[in-house]
């Protein structure tokens, strides 16, 4: 007989199964895997965020602090303008 006899059909189909098997569970680790790599990059991206953002707050707030302690001193240089002015009027 040259045909392949039940036991043999038995091996073949159990081979085949292990080897879906296999595939199947090497194919779940390699997408696991690239999720949690891609979670923990998207982690380290927002993290990078978020210290650009709080470093643009400080910046935001330097920048606050200078202006107004610029508008001080614009204030005080009018006021000694318009002094002077008045003096060299009542000078004429």
């Amino acid at each position: 007989m040259t045909g392949m006899s039940e036991h043999d059909w038995t091996e073949v189909v159990g081979a085949v199964g292990i080897f879906a098997l296999l595939i199947t569970v090497f194919a779940v680790s390699v997408v696991q895997l690239a999720k949690t790599r891609r979670a923990r990059f998207e982690s380290s991206r927002s993290d990078e965020y978020r210290r650009i953002a709080e470093t643009a707050a400080q910046a935001q707030a330097e920048n606050a602090r200078l202006l107004a302690a610029l508008d001080g001193r614009l204030g005080g240089m009018e006021t000694r303008m318009t002094s002077l002015e008045r003096v060299l009027r009542e000078v004429d």
